[in-house]
């Protein structure tokens, strides 16, 4: 198809809320014939009916066999054409689909049509620091630690069958459920660690009160956070079978269970590793906190509307990953996760955008070093690593990380940071 000249095209671009805009244009009449004569006489040449040499058919039999799918299809290629040279001529850049409106058009007529599309938001920081936020204080010590230690016992444990007694908590039970008002029904098999929050409160302290083989009919009461709305506060009359009952045989802790868990030489060993891991992951989490903090503040300091587009796709990766989620179940995520999604949203778009207005975004070198940190750490070539994250798909992640450490070292340093306490 011809291009078209822009400059012939009436446009007017309305600027709308949450950075949603509309083009009106008008494409005149002159235009749009020529472009319909050409596809007529184009199809003409190609199309083969019967008592007509094949490329000799008139323009007027094609016409009237084909017309209206011909203005069809004209219809789709002039008004993707035109959209696209006004979006270049206005610079333009969309991020989202355009959206055709109403659409006017006869023969003989100039061609008029609306689209709409979202555009990424244009910040203008008034403020990026005189912030005050305080950094958490996360207690690490002894007690931490044996809280790690009892998970680690848990997890090299064994399952071990005991034929009499009474659950307690921590006792895996298989047992056998049925409501007396379903009586003719078999009992539904379940298995659950007693004190997990695995079962309905009523049920597991129902199921304390059994022996292993025995049975019994009690009222239970549904809490006011089940799932199902309808149950809550209601009461039931089940009939509970204890079917099985099974006790966690943890092992020793000492310096053997220390060699099992790692390269440890002993206990004392393996708890100053818990130890530093735990003061790690701490300072993460209180950077993180900090960096959250300075956030709000900037966010608050600098407000401004998410296109919806931006929330949508948000929940669509978040619920659909590749597939498009249907229309009313992005109803329901909007209802649910709209405010959480377009928090979310505002963040990323502030870091982006404070970043490329300070110039603090990740260059090549330092990536490059932060592949070779990587590399050594893990013993292997910086060459073979950035190949790696190259296919994977991580490097695009990798510049993010680094991009936001420099910003919020940025923000840190143009706000007071106090510690807790």
């Amino acid at each position: 198809m011809p291009s078209i000249d822009v400059s012939r095209l009436q446009v007017s671009l309305e600027e709308g809320e949450r950075w949603r805009r509309t083009l009106s244009i008008t494409i005149p009449k002159e235009i749009v014939q020529a472009e319909r004569s050409s596809a007529i006489r184009k199809l003409a040449r190609q199309v083969q009916l019967p008592g007509f040499r094949a490329g000799k058919v008139p323009a007027s039999v094609v016409e009237k066999r084909f017309g209206p799918a011909v203005d069809q299809e004209l219809l789709d290629r002039v008004i993707g054409e035109a959209y696209r040279k006004v979006l270049d001529d206005r610079g333009l850049r969309p991020i989202s689909e355009g959206e055709v409106g109403e659409v006017e058009f006869k023969a003989d007529t100039d061609l008029t049509f609306d689209i709409s599309f979202d555009v990424r938001p244009e910040i203008e920081f008034a403020r990026t620091g005189g912030f005050e936020v305080t950094r958490p204080k996360l207690e690490v010590g002894d007690e931490q630690v044996d809280q790690v230690l009892e998970r680690l016992r848990e997890q090299k444990g064994t399952w071990v069958p005991v034929d009499s007694g009474t659950p307690e908590d921590g006792d895996r039970v298989s047992v056998r459920i049925q409501r007396l008002a379903d009586e003719g029904d078999e009992p539904r098999p379940y298995e659950f660690t007693i004190g997990k929050d695995e079962a309905i409160p009523d049920v597991e302290k129902a199921i304390t009160t059994l022996e292993v083989g025995g049975q019994d009919d009690f009222t239970i009461t549904f809490p006011d956070d089940i799932e199902n709305e309808e149950r809550r506060g209601t009461t039931d009359e089940l009939r509970i079978f204890l079917d099985g009952r099974k006790v966690l045989e943890k092992p020793e802790l000492d310096d053997d269970f220390a060699k099992e868990a790692g390269d440890f030489e002993s206990l004392e060993e393996l708890r100053a590793r818990i130890l530093e891991d735990l003061k790690k992951e701490s300072e993460e989490e209180a950077e993180s906190t900090v960096r959250g903090r300075l956030l709000d503040q900037l966010l608050a300091a600098n407000p401004f509307q998410v296109p919806e587009s931006m929330v949508d796709q948000y929940l669509h990766s978040m619920l659909g990953g590749e597939e498009k989620l249907p229309e009313e179940q992005l109803a329901m995520a909007r209802e649910q996760m709209g405010g959480r999604a377009e928090l979310a949203v505002k963040r990323f778009i502030a870091i982006d955008e404070l970043a490329r207005a300070k110039d603090l975004q990740a260059t090549e070198d330092e990536v490059d070093d932060r592949i070779e940190e990587m590399a050594e750490r893990a013993g292997t070539d910086p060459g073979d690593l950035y190949a790696r994250l190259q296919k994977a798909g991580r490097l695009e992640q990798l510049e993010r990380e680094i991009t936001e450490r420099k910003l919020f070292e940025f923000l840190k340093s143009e706000s007071t940071i106090k510690e807790e306490g």
